[in-house]
C-alpha cells in the first residue's frame, strides 16, 4: 500500500501542485511569523543586555500602598542614601541615575524617533562609564548636552551645533558638548538619548536632588549577589529594593518577550486562517482524486486490500504532500522572516543588528503544522472512499450523495448556524468585554454552520443569476448548471473564498463604524477650537498654558490634569479643569443636575456616579497627596466620551490641595480663539510655543485626519494579512475547476463534437469561475456585515455616538475583487480545456 500511495502521488503531480501550493503558502506564513519575531526579539534581549553591562546591582524607590483616604507619600532616593550605597563593602562605585522624555529635532525641525523612543537622562561626572565619550566631552550646565553617536549621525549634528529639544513643552536650545556611544536599546531601535549633566537633567525632569536610580559596580572578586546582600543591610526596605544586573537583564528579556508576543499572535492568527481556508483545498482536492480513482480503490479492495489500508493508502498520500510542502514552505518562510526585517529598514525603523534566527521550535512547528493540516483535510475522503463496497464502486452507484446524507447535513448546518446566530445576539445584549467570549463563539459556530449549508444554499443563489447568464446563451446555461452539478466541490470552493470576504468586511464595517463615531463624538462635545498635546502622549508644563492665555485671540483655555485621590478607599483619578472656561470648550449631555465646575462642586460621568452611587447632590470626601482632604459635591452627571471622563473638578480647588513641591500633569490644553480655527490662529499658537517639534496643535479636522490616518493604516495592514487567505482561496479555484475539466474530458469533447467551439468552451468555464467566486464573495460580504453590526453593538455599549455604516463603495470593490479572482482562476484551465483534443477526449475514460 506504501508503494501504491507513493505511485499515486507521482502519477497526479500536477493535479497536487495547488494543494502543495495552499499548504506551503500557510506554513510560510507561520515560519515566516516565528523566524521574524524571533529574530527581532532576540536582537533586542541581546542589546538590553549590553545596557547591562556597567550595572551589578541597582537601588529602585520601594513602593508605599495606599491606605484608607490616604495616599502614600513615595520614598526618593536621595545622595544621602547614594553615599551610604557606595560605601558598602564590594563595591567599586555608584552612580545616580536620573532619566525621563526628551524630545530632540533634527536640522529640519522633525523629531527623531517619533517622540516614543526619545529619551534624556544624566552624565555622571566627568567620566561616565556608561556612555564613552567618542568626540567633545560631557556635558556642563543648563546649556550643554551630550548625544548618542547613531543619532547624531543619523541627524548630521557634530560637537558644537545648537539644537532644538523639549521635555515638557518649552523649547530648549542647547549646544552639543559631546558623542557618545551606547547599547540602549531604545537608540538601538532608531530612537534617541540625550544626556544632561546631573542637576540639568534633575531639574528638567523635576526631581531636584534625588535619583530614579542608583547603580552599583561590583569590586573585582566581589559577586552580583553578594554585593546585593551587602547593600541590603545598609538600604532600609520601606525606602528602595535592590536587584542584580543579571535578573534586570532576564526581567527585560522577559518584557520584550511579552512585548513581541502581541505581534507574534497577531500574525500567527491570519497564519491560521490561511491555513483554515486551506484545508478546503486540500479536502476538496482528495476528494475528487479519490473520486477518480473509485474503480481502482474498489480493485484493491476486491483483492484483499481492508478498509484501514485503503484510509492508510490516501494518508500516506496526504503525509508526502504536506512533508513536501511543509519543507519548501520553511525554506520560504526564513526568506519571508529575512524580507519582513528588511522591509522594517526601509520603513525608517531601526532594530538592533543580530543574525537570522531559526529556532528549533520554528522547524517542528513547520513541519507538524504542514503535515498534519494536510493529513486532517484528507482523512475525510479517504474514510468515505474506504466505506463504499467494491462492488458499487465499480458499478458506480455510489456516485450520488442520498437523500438522507444530505438531509443529515443541511440538519447540522441549521443547528450550528442558529446556534451562531442565537450566541451572537445574545451577545450584542451584553455590555464591552463581557459579550467578547459569546460573540467570538457565536461567530465561529455560525462560520461552521454556513459552511455545513453552502450547498444548500448554492442552487437558489447560483439560480438567481440564471437571467444574467442567459445573455451568454448555451455557455452560460452549461456555467450555471456546472455550477451546482455538485454543491459539495461548489460549497468548498466558495467557502475559501467567503472566510477571507468575511474578515475583510467584518473589519472594514467595524473600522467605518469607529471612526465616523470618534469624529461625530469630538465634533458633539467639544466647542474648543484647538486642542493642545504632547507627541508622544506625555504630560505638558504648566508653562504650555500659560503662555498660550497670553497669545493674541485666545478667549479660553483650559488644562486638562490628572490627579490622583483617595475616595471610599478606592483610588479615582480626578481630572483638574478651569471651572470657568470648561463650559465654552466642550459641549456635554447632562442626565441630571448641571455641569457647573467650582469650588467644591464637581461633576462626574455616568459610569462613575453609577459605581458609586453618586447623583446629583451627592457629597463625598476625597484625600490627595501628602495627607489633604477636600470634601466635594456633584453638581451634575454628564455622559463621557474617550477624550474627558470621570470625576472634573476646578484647577485652583484642585492646586490648594497638593502639596507645594508636586508638579501638575497636563494631559492636554484647550484653546478657543476668537476667530475659530483658521491656519493664522494656529501659526499664533505654534509660534507662542517656539514652533515646538515635540507638541502637536490639533483642530477637529486634524483630530478627524489623525483618526482616519490610523485606521486606514489598520486596515491596509489588515488587508495585507488577509491577503494570504485570498491567494489560497485563488489557488482553491484553480484547483477545483482544473480537476473539474480533467473529470468533464469525455463532455468537453461531445460538446466540441456537436458544434461548441473552442472560445464558447473557455467562455463556459469563465463563467462557472465567476458564478462560484460571486457565491462566495455574497456570502463573505453577508456575513461580514452581520458581524460588523453585532460588534458594533457590543462598542455601541460604551460609545454614546456610535452608529453603524456601511461602506458600500468598499463593499462592491470587494464583490469586484470576488468576480475577478473568478475571472482570474479561469484563464489556465479554460485555455486547456479549449486545448482538448475533441476525439481522444470523447474516447476518455
Amino acid at each position: 500500500m506504501f508503494r501504491t500511495a507513493l505511485r499515486n502521488v507521482l502519477a497526479h503531480k500536477a493535479r497536487l501542485l495547488m494543494t502543495v501550493l495552499a499548504v506551503m503558502l500557510g506554513v510560510a506564513f507561520v515560519s515566516g511569523t516565528l523566524v521574524f519575531t524571533n529574530t527581532i526579539s532576540e536582537a533586542y534581549q541581546k542589546s538590553s543586555a549590553k545596557g547591562f553591562d556597567q550595572v551589578d546591582v541597582a537601588v529602585q524607590q520601594a513602593y508605599r500602598p495606599d491606605e484608607g483616604d490616604r495616599i502614600a507619600e513615595q520614598p526618593k532616593l536621595t545622595p544621602e542614601l547614594l553615599r551610604k550605597v557606595g560605601k558598602v563593602p564590594g563595591a567599586e562605585s555608584a552612580t545616580g541615575v536620573v532619566s525621563g522624555f526628551t524630545a530632540l529635532a533634527d536640522k529640519d525641525g522633525k523629531l527623531i524617533g517619533g517622540g516614543f523612543q526619545s529619551q534624556g537622562g544624566n552624565y555622571w561626572g566627568k567620566d561616565d562609564p556608561r556612555y564613552p565619550i567618542e568626540e567633545g566631552r560631557a556635558p556642563r550646565g543648563p546649556n550643554e548636552i551630550a548625544i548618542d553617536a547613531k543619532t547624531a549621525e543619523r541627524a548630521g549634528y557634530e560637537v558644537g551645533d545648537t539644537v532644538r529639544l523639549s521635555v515638557d513643552g518649552p523649547v530648549l536650545s542647547p549646544t552639543v558638548s559631546g558623542v557618545f556611544r551606547t547599547d540602549d536599546g531604545n537608540v538601538a531601535a532608531g530612537g534617541s538619548l540625550t544626556l544632561f549633566d546631573t542637576a540639568t537633567a534633575q531639574k528638567l525632569f523635576h526631581s531636584p536632588g534625588t535619583y530614579d536610580e542608583i547603580t552599583v559596580t561590583a569590586a573585582p572578586g566581589t559577586s552580583q549577589d553578594r554585593l546585593r546582600s551587602a547593600i541590603d543591610k545598609v538600604v532600609p526596605e520601606d525606602v528602595a529594593t535592590t536587584i542584580t544586573g543579571q535578573q534586570l537583564a532576564s526581567q527585560q528579556a522577559t518584557q520584550i518577550a511579552a512585548s513581541m508576543s502581541g505581534l507574534k499572535n497577531g500574525l500567527l492568527v491570519f497564519a491560521g486562517i490561511a491555513l483554515f481556508v486551506g484545508t478546503f483545498i486540500i479536502a476538496n482536492t482528495f476528494t475528487m482524486l479519490v473520486a477518480q480513482r473509485t474503480k481502482e480503490l474498489a480493485l484493491l479492495r476486491a483483492v484483499g486490500a481492508s478498509r484501514r489500508q485503503v484510509t492508510r493508502s490516501v494518508l500516506i498520500e496526504a503525509f508526502v504532500v504536506g512533508t513536501v510542502a511543509a519543507v519548501t514552505g520553511l525554506a520560504v518562510g526564513v526568506g519571508i522572516g529575512a524580507a519582513m526585517r528588511g522591509l522594517i529598514s526601509t520603513l525608517g525603523e531601526t532594530v538592533p543588528d543580530g543574525p537570522l534566527v531559526v529556532t528549533p521550535g520554528t522547524v517542528v512547528t513547520a513541519l507538524l503544522v504542514g503535515v498534519l493540516i494536510t493529513m486532517l483535510a484528507a482523512w475525510l475522503p479517504g474514510r468515505r472512499a474506504a466505506k463504499i463496497p467494491p462492488v458499487a464502486a465499480m458499478s458506480s452507484v455510489h456516485a450520488q450523495a442520498t437523500t438522507r446524507s444530505l438531509v443529515v447535513r443541511n440538519t447540522i448546518g441549521a443547528l450550528f448556524s442558529g446556534a451562531g446566530v442565537a450566541t451572537v445576539l445574545y451577545a450584542t445584549t451584553l455590555e464591552g468585554s463581557d459579550g467578547q467570549a459569546p460573540m467570538g463563539i457565536g461567530a465561529v459556530l455560525l462560520i461552521l454552520g454556513v459552511f455545513v449549508l453552502t450547498p444548500l444554499l448554492s442552487r437558489p443563489l447560483i439560480a438567481a443569476a440564471a437571467p444574467v447568464l442567459r445573455v451568454f446563451g448555451v455557455s452560460g446555461k452549461l456555467a450555471r448548471q456546472n455550477s451546482v452539478r455538485n454543491p459539495r466541490r461548489t460549497a468548498a470552493t466558495a467557502s475559501a473564498l467567503m472566510i477571507g470576504l468575511t474578515l475583510i468586511t467584518g473589519m472594514t464595517v467595524m473600522a467605518g463604524s469607529l471612526q465616523t463615531a470618534i469624529g461625530k463624538m469630538a465634533a458633539d462635545s467639544i466647542k474648543a477650537d484647538y486642542v493642545v498635546s504632547m507627541a508622544n502622549g506625555s504630560y505638558l508644563s504648566p508653562d504650555v498654558e500659560k503662555k498660550l492665555s497670553g497669545t493674541e485671540g485666545v478667549t479660553a483655555v483650559s488644562p486638562l490634569r490628572n490627579a490622583e485621590s483617595r475616595i471610599d478607599g478606592q483610588t479615582e483619578y480626578i481630572t483638574g479643569v478651569n471651572g470657568g472656561a470648561i463650559g465654552e470648550l466642550t459641549k456635554f449631555a447632562v442626565d441630571s443636575g448641571a455641569f457647573r465646575v467650582g469650588g467644591s462642586e464637581v461633576v462626574v460621568d455616568t459610569e462613575t456616579a453609577r459605581r458609586n452611587g453618586w447623583k446629583a447632590g451627592t457629597s463625598f470626601t476625597a484625600g490627595f497627596e501628602g495627607g489633604e482632604r477636600q470634601k466635594l459635591t456633584v453638581a451634575g452627571v454628564y455622559e463621557a466620551n474617550e477624550l474627558i471622563r470621570g470625576i472634573l473638578l476646578d484647577n485652583r480647588t484642585l492646586e490648594r490641595r497638593l502639596p507645594a513641591d508636586t508638579r501638575p500633569a497636563d494631559m492636554m490644553v484647550m484653546v478657543k480663539t476668537a476667530s475659530g480655527a483658521s491656519d493664522a490662529a494656529k501659526d499664533r499658537l505654534a509660534k507662542t510655543l517656539g514652533d515646538n517639534p515635540a507638541i502637536k496643535i490639533q483642530d477637529g479636522d486634524d483630530l478627524s485626519a489623525d483618526i482616519a490616518q490610523m485606521f486606514t493604516l489598520m486596515l491596509n495592514l489588515l488587508y495585507g494579512l488577509l491577503a494570504m487567505a485570498v491567494i489560497v482561496a485563488v489557488l482553491g479555484v484553480i484547483n477545483t475547476l482544473a480537476m473539474s475539466v480533467f473529470e468533464r474530458s469525455q463532455e468537453i469533447g461531445m460538446l466540441r463534437a456537436i458544434g461548441l467551439d473552442r472560445r464558447n468552451i473557455k467562455r463556459m468555464v469563465r463563467l462557472e469561475s465567476l458564478v462560484i467566486s460571486l457565491f462566495g464573495g455574497v456570502l463573505g460580504i453577508g456575513l461580514g456585515v452581520f458581524f460588523g453590526w453585532a460588534a458594533g453593538e457590543l462598542v455601541a455599549s460604551r460609545m454614546p455616538t456610535y452608529e453603524l455604516v456601511l461602506p458600500w463603495a468598499r463593499m462592491g470593490v470587494f464583490l469586484l475583487l470576488a468576480g475577478t479572482v473568478g475571472v482570474l482562476a479561469a484563464m489556465w484551465p479554460a485555455r486547456r480545456a479549449a486545448k482538448l483534443n475533441m476525439l481522444a477526449a470523447i474516447k476518455a475514460e
